[in-house]
């Protein structure tokens, strides 16, 4: 028996709307897991390369090792970096959330750090002549003038652990890529082809979300441009 012409799931084509009104549970999860996961380390990784990146702007003997770590970190192909991480965190998504961390440090520290050194030395003598102490001085100053360094590579940090986090499929934990994965392992066009969309579609969504939020927080860029 040939399937019915309007039955696109029986077909097995790469476009279809049955495929999203009957799995929306199962996509929906899957986009909430991904966007999780993306978030949960991106932050972590952001927290940890803030004190990495102003270590290594005070003491320039701690930029070469801690640029150099990182780097290495960033050249570990996903497969091998989940591997090494696999007897510490087992399968879990601690152990996804682990090498996605890994990974964002060498953007977000090279970043956060070109973006303070890039501010004028002449301003933060003002600063200081003003009367600002050691932390008022990176809060108020320091930080604000690195900002838009600081969140290019979160941009980029973001947008990369999105697409990393579809390698979590192999312990389970890889949101879109869960379904990417069982989609080409079962030739289920319609999965593959949805799930690689979602992933894009996720991506784009928080550059721009991401590109927002760095215009309203540096207002004056706006004025120069």
């Amino acid at each position: 028996m040939t399937a019915p012409p309007d039955d696109c799931l029986a077909r097995n084509e790469w476009i279809c709307g049955a495929y999203l009104s009957s799995r929306r549970h199962i996509l929906w999860d899957a986009v909430l897991q991904h966007v999780q996961l993306t978030a949960v380390a991106v932050l972590i990784g952001l927290v940890l390369a803030l004190p990495l990146a102003l270590a290594a702007r005070r003491r320039h003997w701690a930029a070469g090792p801690v640029l150099g770590v990182t780097t290495i970190l960033y050249t570990i192909p996903s497969l091998a970096m989940f591997s090494l991480l696999l007897p510490v965190y087992g399968l879990s998504a601690s152990l996804v959330v682990a090498g996605l961390v890994l990974y964002s440090l060498t953007l977000l520290v090279r970043n956060v750090l070109a973006g303070l050194r890039a501010v004028p030395e002449e301003t933060r003598q003002a600063a200081r002549g003003m009367g600002y102490g050691p932390v008022r001085l990176l809060l108020a100053v320091e930080l604000p003038l690195a900002l838009p360094a600081a969140m290019a590579g979160l941009r980029i940090a973001t947008v990369s652990a999105v697409s990393l986090v579809t390698i979590g499929a192999i312990v389970g934990y890889g949101g879109l890529g869960n379904l990417i994965y069982s989609g080409m392992n079962t030739y289920f066009k319609a999965q593959v082809l949805t799930a690689s969309v979602l992933c894009v579609v996720i991506a784009v969504a928080a550059d721009l979300l991401l590109l927002l939020l760095q215009r309203l927080l540096t207002p004056w860029t706006r004025r120069r441009s």
